[in-house]
């Protein structure tokens, strides 16, 4: 299992947080998903098939980019 904790500055309340852990969470391999509004920190722990690369892709894609 692999996880990663990381910087999402677009998170500004509790409505993101939610988007990102309901969209990031229906990734296969996904296997938690946390995240903080006040922080604006996400947490993910995964397995096979998910990947950081895909991870960060859909990320992106829902307007939520994690910081680099």
């Amino acid at each position: 299992m692999a996880n990663k904790t990381f910087q999402v500055p677009n998170i500004s309340c509790n409505h993101c947080v939610m988007t990102i852990k309901r969209e990031v969470g229906e990734l296969a391999g996904v296997t938690s998903v946390d995240a903080d509004a006040n922080t604006k920190t996400v947490t993910v722990e995964w397995d096979a098939p998910a990947d950081w690369d895909g991870i960060k892709a859909l990320l992106a894609e829902i307007n939520y980019p994690p910081a680099e």
